[in-house]
């Protein structure tokens, strides 16, 4: 038993125990609502925001943590780990789980929230035409976007691995992921951007009316290929960010390893496919599914290109077109459920891997 439980009788514990959890809650409490109600400059109101941010965490697991000191060992061996997980478990749950709960809720009724409706909705999803156009949509990006993310990010890692430009390459390529996704829907809405006639402002139509060709609008009308145009966006933004892994993947690999599958007489396709592959199976398989969760939910490039229309919805845009501009409040839940179902096996899938790999 530690010195400060010997002199902390069990009285004084209990106590201590139930005092230190009250003021804990009252004194946040009250900040909260001082901040909430009281009319406030709004640099002073970030600024004390980031105070109370900062300092109010520290408090809670300096006090939380000096109370469990105070207990035996045995005991304090057991609450300690959950001192410091469980303020991040409550507030994951209240950002989090609880959304998560109520936007479910939300989805068994109707458009105003106040008729049951059971799993209509649901129903709804899976026969209405726009919405099997924006799962159709969803498809797309995910089996041709995220797959040319990671074929591109793998196949750069390797070439530039072996080039006497390595950095300038990498640094080429990752450098769209600097930029937001607002920003690069509009840079490339400028590389689309058609109008009638020979003078062409879109780098794109300039280049094809240069060589006699017609402009094109890429990304309305020649549908259903102007997805593939809004996939582009992706690939060029994604392909750094698998490329970066896979390049630090690849430096993991033993050059030893390498050197004597050359000596037993391998070519560069079968050391690729029979060694290099295998030995970094796990980060493909993380990157694959960082990308596709991403690509799930993609939302900010086809807001910006085409608002969603001419066929380019996503199952996203419909779930924003519906709770925040139809005020459709039932569909739009079910509509982010659907997102979250579909997202859910990837994620499980990333986690099992990062287990594999003893990440915890």
């Amino acid at each position: 038993m530690s010195v400060e439980a010997k002199k902390t009788s069990p009285v004084n514990l209990i106590l201590l125990s139930i005092i230190i959890p009250i003021a804990n809650i009252v004194l946040h409490t009250s900040i909260f609502i001082f901040l909430r109600d009281v009319p406030l400059n709004p640099a002073l109101y970030a600024l004390l925001a980031i105070i109370w941010g900062v300092f109010g965490i520290y408090t809670i697991y300096y006090s939380l943590n000096w109370l469990v000191e105070h207990y035996p060992d045995r005991i304090r061996s057991f609450l300690q780990p959950y001192i410091f997980i469980g303020p991040v478990a409550l507030l994951l749950g209240w950002l989090l789980l609880l959304p998560t709960l109520r936007t479910i809720y939300l989805s068994l009724f109707g458009p105003d929230s106040t008729e049951f409706v059971g799993l209509s909705n649901y129903l709804a999803v899976f026969t209405d035409r726009l919405l099997l156009t924006a799962l159709r949509n969803n498809v797309l990006w995910v089996a041709i976007g995220a797959t040319l993310c990671v074929v591109l990010g793998l196949l750069i890692a390797v070439l530039a691995d072996r080039s006497s430009f390595e950095k300038i390459a990498k640094g080429i390529i990752f450098m769209p992921m600097a930029i937001s996704m607002v920003a690069a829907g509009v840079i490339w809405k400028f590389i689309y951007y058609y109008q009638p006639g020979d003078q062409q402002v879109g780098l794109l139509n300039a280049i094809v009316v240069a060589f006699g060709g017609e402009p094109q609008a890429w990304t309305s009308l020649l549908q259903p290929w102007n997805n593939l145009f809004l996939i582009v966006i992706l690939i060029w933004m994604q392909t750094g960010f698998a490329m970066v892994l896979f390049s630090a993947a690849l430096k993991g690999i033993p050059e030893e390893l390498l050197e004597a599958a050359r000596i037993d007489g391998a070519n560069e396709f079968t050391i690729f496919f029979k060694i290099i592959i295998p030995y970094i199976s796990g980060t493909i398989l993380t990157v694959s599914t960082t990308i596709i969760v991403f690509t799930l939910k993609i939302f900010d490039i086809i807001m910006v290109m085409t608002g969603g229309q001419y066929g380019t919805d996503v199952v996203a845009t419909q779930f924003y077109r519906q709770f925040f501009m139809y005020r459709n409040f039932g569909y739009g839940s079910t509509l982010a459920i659907v997102l979250l179902i579909a997202i859910i096996p990837v994620i499980i899938i990333n986690l099992r891997q990062f287990r594999k790999q003893g990440g915890f």
